[in-house]
């Protein structure tokens, strides 16, 4: 059986994300989608938030797993005995930073191995930060989101 991690900080998940995910799921066995905490960002949502819209958006997907950590990715990938890192790719400027990623996981556990999926092409140039800042203000943000993210994002930009 292999299994696979998808991870990120999916806040909010996107169709980009969820794209990745669905297609992943149909290469392992197993997936496991990895809301990892990342001391560089400052998440609109909660770790317990982003793993219930994951889970939420994820239901369809009988091999794909919700979980999270907040430690190395090479030690949740060995946690959970996961053999590959799935990383989408959405242009070429992704891929420098996502190379050195790998090689660095690598040089961490030579037995995991990454894997690139290039995002499809409706979703190139989406990412949550962008989503974010055009609700922020007050943009229409549906062809962006899973319709219940779209809901949950609406409430937390009133809040804020």
């Amino acid at each position: 059986m292999i299994r696979a991690i998808y991870p990120g900080s999916f806040d909010p998940v996107t169709l980009g994300h969820l794209d990745i995910i669905e297609r992943a799921s149909k290469i392992y066995d197993e997936l496991l989608v990895g809301v990892l905490g990342n001391n560089t960002k400052s998440p609109l949502f909660s770790v317990d938030e982003r793993v219930t819209m994951l889970k939420e958006v994820t239901k369809h997907l009988d091999n794909v797993k919700i979980i999270s950590s907040d430690g190395l990715l090479v030690d949740a990938a060995k946690e959970n005995d996961v053999q590959v890192i799935v990383r989408g790719l959405r242009a070429i400027t992704d891929f420098e930073y996502e190379l050195q990623m790998a090689q660095t996981n690598r040089m961490l556990n030579k037995d995991i191995d990454t894997m690139f999926l290039t995002t499809s092409v409706e979703y190139s140039f989406l990412s949550s930060t962008t989503v974010k800042e055009i609700a922020h203000f007050g943009g229409d943000v549906s062809k962006f989101l899973p319709a219940c993210v779209v809901d949950r994002l609406k409430e937390k930009m009133i809040i804020k």
